[in-house]
């Protein structure tokens, strides 16, 4: 099982990952909007802005304050910027 870092030192499942968006844009907001209703939203943010969402093969939705750049660059295995914390 690989972890992969989403910031301030949590940690995912890289094989449960289904997809790792930007938080800008109103449909991703509504996914958002629908996880809180539903109790399946996970803020992993810190108190930071988010600015990516990961959706899970659960259901879960995830908020990170980390790039979704930076996170696609740790999913496949480089280093990747740990300066985001």
């Amino acid at each position: 099982m690989k972890l992969i870092n989403i910031g301030y030192g949590n940690m995912i499942s890289s094989s449960r990952l289904v997809a790792v968006v930007s938080s800008e844009s109103a449909p991703v907001r509504r996914i958002i909007q629908d996880a809180r209703d539903k109790g399946v939203l996970i803020d992993a943010t810190c108190g930071r802005r988010t600015r990516s969402v990961l959706v899970m093969d659960s259901g879960h939705v995830i908020l990170s304050a980390v790039q979704p750049e930076t996170l696609a660059l740790r999913c496949s295995g480089e280093k990747g910027n740990d300066t985001d914390e």
